[in-house]
């Protein structure tokens, strides 16, 4: 048809055009034609979004779940809980006891740098232990071996605190 054609079939059929309207079968194929469409258009892009959030979360999961299980050192309470009490106990002795040595610090710096070589000695000692333990095949000889450490530790101030005593006490005798 040419464009005359169509123009003089529309001047024609002008009242067909103005008073007949299409039948509700035919406003209902075409609603329902649009519904589909709507909803083709949304199911497009999700499936290749969705496998790409997956893979990220998945690889996201991993890499925390590693790096929190890299980062936690271990410690002797989670191999022995009964050394881990006694590890508690002298740390919190040797604690005390190392002020205790520094308020002698004061009058004989000397003797006190003295024993505290003593001591970062066994200190140093018993970090490269605590090392090893994160590694060592046998943690059991490790765990026991840092708890003597830190019997030895609290012997050595002890009998530093003693020497210190029988200074004070020397030193006093002799004054009178």
């Amino acid at each position: 048809m040419s464009n005359r054609g169509i123009e003089e079939y529309i001047k024609e059929h002008k009242k067909e055009f103005d008073f007949k309207t299409p039948s509700d079968q035919l406003w209902g194929r075409i609603d329902a034609a649009l519904d589909k469409e709507k909803i083709k258009k949304k199911s497009a892009m999700p499936l290749w979004l969705g496998i790409a959030a997956s893979l990220i979360l998945i690889m996201t999961v991993t890499f925390i779940y590693t790096y929190r299980n890299h980062n936690q050192e271990l410690e002797i309470a989670d191999i022995n809980p009964v050394y881990g009490k006694k590890e508690l106990k002298f740390a919190s002795l040797i604690e005390e006891k190392k002020d205790s040595l520094q308020v002698y610090a004061k009058k004989n710096p000397v003797l006190y740098a003295r024993f505290s070589e003593d001591l970062n000695k066994l200190d140093q000692d018993y970090e490269q232990l605590k090392k090893e333990l994160q590694n060592s095949p046998n943690q059991k000889v490790v765990v026991k071996a840092m708890v003597k450490n830190l019997e030895l530790q609290l012997q050595v101030i002890n009998q530093q605190l003693s020497i210190i005593n029988e200074v004070n006490q020397y030193k006093e005798e002799n004054q009178i």
